[in-house]
């Protein structure tokens, strides 16, 4: 699906728009975070969020770039790292890298592939807590999150959509605010999902 509206597939049927429009291929108006973080080794923290600011602002100055760089650095929490290199970096660290390089592009949507799936319990509510943070501050419009972690969809979802392979099971439309764990309607939405995950795993099996 993200690859679909990231215009890096092409659908067999239907089409995909954005704010009405077709998408024909990659552009500037969409940004994407992978789970494997696919940073530039040969290129430091800085180098590799100023590269995402050169490519969608042509005429900028290097010096502007990098200024920019370092600010956004700073506000997902790794600044003092910007001069190291990837393999210098924690887990943690790299994913923060890579989503300041793609708030870089300042796209008004952001696809995030399971961007904490391979971090500790702790990096990744840490992770999470500064999503939440940067959303609120507006720095995207949408944000397509995909997650096998209902909890983690739960936190950070206005809508969770439930799907299997090539069709959507159910669409759930969450209340506004992070606040909302202990309420009694998001405990009735994650056994709903429970249950769905239970159904379609029972599903698989019979075929088997």
């Amino acid at each position: 699906m993200l690859s679909l509206i990231a215009g890096l597939a092409h659908p067999t049927s239907g089409e995909v728009l954005i704010d009405g429009k077709p998408v024909e291929g990659p552009g500037p108006d969409r940004s994407i975070v992978f789970q494997n973080y696919s940073l530039f080794p040969w290129q430091t923290a800085v180098k590799n969020v100023r590269f995402a600011i050169q490519q969608t602002n042509k005429g900028v100055a290097k010096a502007e770039a990098d200024a920019r760089a370092r600010e956004l650095l700073d506000s997902v929490g790794v600044g003092d790292a910007a001069d190291r290199y990837p393999f210098q970096l924690s887990g943690g660290m790299r994913q923060r890298v890579a989503i300041a390089r793609a708030l870089a592009v300042d796209a008004p949507t952001m696809l995030l592939d399971e961007p904490f799936g391979a971090l500790d319990p702790m990096i990744r509510r840490r992770l999470q807590e500064m999503l939440l943070d940067l959303w609120e501050g507006s720095c995207c419009k949408t944000a397509v999150f995909v997650t096998h972690d209902i909890d983690e969809a739960l936190t950070l979802a206005d809508r969770i959509v439930f799907m299997e392979p090539k069709h959507i099971i159910k669409t759930f439309e969450l209340p506004k605010g992070r606040d909302r764990a202990g309420s009694a309607e998001i405990a009735a939405i994650k056994e709903e999902v429970l249950a769905l995950f239970e159904a379609t795993a029972t599903g698989k099996e019979d075929e088997e």
